[in-house]
């Protein structure tokens, strides 16, 4: 096996792959670079936070729905036999707030 090459080859292949090297170790000292580790923990979380909060919304869309079809008809219309005994009870348990807050 014999290397048909010239120094001139020999030399400029070293090079290229010197510029290679030190590009490949400027990428790794880059990537473990502390704000770089920081700013990928900071982007990660806030991932986490936006499908937190996004699951968090379609429940609470869901459950306000739900109520929503307690109180209203498929039509659009006002329920009043469910409407009248929740308003009740909401003016009760308000009257009641109040009577104790006067006492004190």
């Amino acid at each position: 096996m014999s290397d048909a090459r010239t120094p001139t080859q020999i030399e400029a292949d070293i090079e290229q792959r010197r510029a290679t090297l030190a590009e490949t170790l400027d990428e790794i000292g880059v990537r473990v670079h502390p704000k770089t580790i920081i700013g990928d923990a900071k982007a990660s979380f806030a991932a986490r936070v936006d499908h937190t909060l996004g699951r968090a919304y379609v429940t609470a869309n869901r459950v306000v729905s739900s109520v929503r079809g307690q109180f209203v008809s498929e039509e659009g219309a006002p329920r009043l036999e469910r409407v009248i005994p929740a308003a009740v009870v909401v003016v009760g348990l308000t009257s009641l707030v109040v009577v104790r807050r006067g006492r004190r």
